[in-house]
């Protein structure tokens, strides 16, 4: 067999940029086609059908339940992470929309709330809404979970991030009507979670 001298490989035909060029943007058309045929993973995540504090009024007048408040800013890293990674749960979503009148609001909104024959109004000192002020009976943080029993007892106010299983704990407690007729504590020791 012949050995090869370096000049021997000047001998080969060079491919012209022109060549390289077309060579180049076939294998860019062809990973293209291939990823873009391949199936993409279908975000499959439900929705939680949120609605104002207005609907949960109205629908209220209709069938009682409690109302569920997520009181969140829109600066709030770990209200994100819950939308993310709570509300969009799957028994989640179905609890909430079967058991309570589920509400979103933003605790910074200039909007004027009103709620319970009393209207609340932005306060610019606090940069708050009064209405999350006494949700939280004064004590801010976000995100906050707020329960408004059917009872007329007031809010009851979980300050922070809640993943699923922690709060199934609590929506349970009032979507399965023990507020008011059992303590806490007993329901927390006897709770068998299943999210």
């Amino acid at each position: 067999m012949k050995k090869l001298e370096k000049q021997d490989f000047r001998s080969f035909p060079t491919l012209n940029v022109k060549c390289m060029q077309k060579i180049m943007l076939a294998v860019v058309c062809a990973w293209l086609f291939a990823f873009s045929c391949a199936e993409r993973p279908v975000d499959s995540a439900e929705k939680l059908h949120w609605m104002s504090l207005g609907e949960a009024k109205a629908a209220m007048q209709k069938e009682k339940r409690p109302v569920y408040i997520d009181l969140y800013t829109d600066w709030c890293g770990w209200c994100k992470v819950m939308d993310k990674k709570t509300y969009t749960n799957h028994h989640v979503i179905a609890y909430l929309e079967q058991k309570f009148y589920p509400v979103k609001l933003d605790a910074e909104t200039q909007k004027t709330v009103e709620w319970e024959n009393k209207t609340y109004h932005f306060d610019p000192g606090y940069k708050v809404n009064t209405f999350a002020l006494y949700l939280t009976r004064g004590q801010l943080s976000f995100p906050t979970t707020i329960i408004i029993p059917v009872d007329d007892s007031g809010p009851q106010a979980v300050p922070g991030y809640l993943q699923p299983a922690e709060l199934e704990l609590i929506v349970k407690y009032f979507g399965e009507g023990r507020y008011g007729r059992e303590p806490f504590d007993s329901w927390q020791k006897n709770f068998k979670a299943s999210w």
